[in-house]
């Protein structure tokens, strides 16, 4: 059964979304420049012949970068401006999802959702694009995906940001080693970016699939109807 409106949004959650996302595009674009210096990935603590890298990155275009012509210093400099409000917002939301016990009440699971029965249900009523519980909260896999973007994504994010950052670097030596070293975090700043943009589009599709007036609405005012 399909929730008849996409539940209410508080103005903490709304605030941080549309903050989050201008952050997450200008992170994830100037990254993309960055990642153009030197297109290559490695694992351990250095890196630097192409033929000891794990991976090679393509090339990417200025229309998907920022700035969109190669410029390291300038895609450095949009990075860490983004970066602050990113993190600032991280702990925001986290604080508020917490003190308003949204993230307890709403997204983290339970024993029961993990029951393989009721998971292959929840697959079942994504197939045939009902995403919503008869409660209007979220379902397992929104749960899911929620947490792993509020508790895994966005914060690695930061910490292998800080990893590879040559200004943190002598303080987070222990983080350094934690990571396998700081080409390993590199190598993880680069797939958890991904990761996220993954979710991100995933995310734009299931709002159109699942009703983008109501759910834009919801995101912007707040109301259900």
């Amino acid at each position: 059964m399909t929730a008849p409106f996409p539940p209410r949004h508080r103005a903490s959650t709304r605030i941080w979304h549309w903050v989050n996302f201008a952050c997450i595009v200008i992170l994830f674009m100037s990254g993309l420049n960055i990642s153009n210096a030197h297109p290559w990935l490695y694992w351990g603590d250095a890196g630097f012949l192409p033929e000891d890298a794990w991976f090679a990155v393509m090339r990417f275009p200025g229309w998907a970068t920022i700035p969109d012509y190669y410029s390291l210093a300038a895609a450095r400099d949009w990075h860490l401006t983004a970066a602050l409000p990113y993190a600032v917002g991280l702990l925001f939301i986290w604080i508020s999802m917490l003190a308003n016990r949204h993230f307890c009440r709403d997204i983290a699971t339970r024993g029961r959702e993990w029951d393989r029965n009721a998971i292959k249900q929840d697959v079942r009523n994504h197939l045939r694009f009902e995403f919503d519980p008869a409660d209007g909260k979220y379902n397992f896999f929104q749960k899911l995906s929620y947490g792993l973007v509020y508790g895994v994504m966005l914060p690695l994010m930061i910490f292998t940001g800080m990893a590879i950052s040559p200004g943190w670097e002598p303080a987070l030596g222990w983080m350094i080693e934690l990571m396998g070293g700081r080409q390993s975090a590199r190598s993880l700043h680069f797939i958890t970016a991904w990761a996220i943009f993954v979710f991100f589009v995933l995310h734009v599709a299931l709002v159109f699939v699942s009703g983008p007036i109501g759910q834009m609405r919801s995101m912007i005012l707040g109301n259900r109807k």
